[in-house]
């Protein structure tokens, strides 16, 4: 739920500073750009982050290989996607390669719902609460795209 309210936050904070006179955040794109980026740079940081980390490693579906790999892979591809965000003639490419970056890293939170993991020391986010995340997140991401 934390990433939903940084996004969320993040974007409506960040469009009130463009309606005050920031010229670069005058605009939904902009100000929807960063609050993605500040979210990935949250979800990115937990890829690496010790005990959150094992959790990851332990939601990835175990008939994919090498799941330490896949999410140190994810956790690269999130913090990079953050940054290009910020570059515009980068966004658009970065918000459609993030936006299949999260719909091919669904099947994980799938996975540890259905198999009762934690997150973190919590239970992870169950299923219809964490689907309907995904489908904002993902639509995010396909609105910068397009």
């Amino acid at each position: 739920m934390i990433p939903l309210l940084v996004l969320i936050a993040g974007s409506t904070v960040l469009r009130l500073i463009g309606l005050a006179g920031v010229d670069a955040l005058d605009g939904w794109q902009p100000a929807l750009r960063g609050g993605l980026a500040l979210m990935l740079l949250l979800t990115g940081m937990q890829h690496f982050r010790p005990g959150w980390r094992e959790d990851m490693i332990a939601m990835v579906p175990p008939a994919l290989p090498r799941p330490g790999l896949l999410v140190t892979l994810t956790g690269v591809l999130e913090l990079a996607g953050a940054v290009a965000l910020l570059i515009p003639p980068l966004a658009p490419y970065a918000a459609a390669g993030l936006a299949l970056l999260m719909l091919a890293m669904f099947p994980a939170n799938v996975s540890a719902a259905r198999r009762g993991l934690s997150l973190g020391g919590r239970p992870v986010t169950p299923l219809p609460l964490r689907t309907a995340m995904q489908v904002v997140f993902v639509g995010a991401a396909v609105a910068l795209a397009v």
